[in-house]
Parts: structure tokens; C-alpha cells; sequence
């Protein structure tokens, strides 16, 4: 790889991955955030030592997204629908509420990690970004006999 290549973080997707391995186990997956990164959008008054854990079982939430990029779902507080929106940079760890099974994540991750572009809260009426271009592939197929 050259070295103007930037390594896309793993959080991402272990996030997803262990957010279906706890909900495939009938268990409670838990988000913790922390809520004093940019970008964060959270019901504040719920914040305690910088942080929020998030239920963000598919029955205590609504249009769930996982992206590279962002978590966005809605989510009722006190009776009160709201757009949550939490930046994976701001992701400190996913685990099983009834048994804490999961994963924390180094804090550290994205401190050389160069996206192509500014990533921000989208709106569901903006452009789709562009696809990345196709690796050229180098493998071939052999017919054994």
C-alpha cells in the first residue's frame, strides 16, 4: 500500500458486527458515547461523566442506520421522539447489557485516519456520494482437473 493510502478504522465495523451478534442472542446491545465529541446529537440531560449509553435495541429504536461514517436512529426520552445522531469517532464501545459482553474501542483510532471527505450529519434528501472506483483485480480463477 502506498502511504498516502489511509486504512479505513475497524470501529465501524465491529460496531455493526457485534450489534447483530447481540440482537441475533436475544440480548440488549448497548452504546457507549462519548458526549463530548463534535457532531454528537443526544439528549444531554442524560449525559453523566462526559458520558451516554444508548439502548439501541431494534425494539427501542427507529430507522437505524449504521454507516462508515455516523449512527443515526430515532429514539424516545421521557416520552419525547428524538434524532440521534453519534459520529463513530465518538463510539467508545457496544456491549450486552445482561451479560456486558462486547467491545471498547482504542480512543486512539482515528487520530491518523484522513477521510476523502468531510463527513457530516446527512440529511435524507441530499446527494448520494459517489462510488469508489474498482480495485483492478489481480486473482484469476484456474480450472483443476
Amino acid at each position: 500500500m502506498s502511504e498516502t493510502t489511509s486504512i479505513t478504522p475497524t470501529r465501524p465495523y465491529m460496531v455493526r458486527a457485534l450489534y447483530q451478534w447481540i440482537e441475533d442472542n436475544a440480548l440488549t446491545p448497548y452504546l457507549m458515547v462519548d458526549a463530548t465529541a463534535d457532531n454528537v446529537q443526544i439528549p444531554t440531560e442524560h449525559v453523566q461523566d462526559g458520558r451516554i449509553v444508548l439502548n439501541i435495541a431494534s425494539r427501542a429504536t427507529g430507522n437505524m442506520s449504521m454507516e462508515n461514517d455516523y449512527i443515526h436512529f430515532s429514539a424516545r426520552f421521557g416520552g419525547v421522539s428524538q434524532e440521534i445522531w453519534v459520529p463513530l469517532t465518538a463510539v467508545m464501545g457496544i456491549y450486552a447489557k445482561e451479560n456486558s459482553q462486547g467491545m471498547f474501542f482504542d480512543p486512539k483510532e482515528y487520530d491518523n485516519y484522513q477521510p476523502e471527505d468531510d463527513s457530516a450529519p446527512m440529511s435524507s434528501n441530499s446527494p448520494a456520494k459517489a462510488p469508489k472506483p474498482k480495485r483492478d483485480n489481480k486473482a484469476g480463477l484456474k480450472v483443476l482437473r
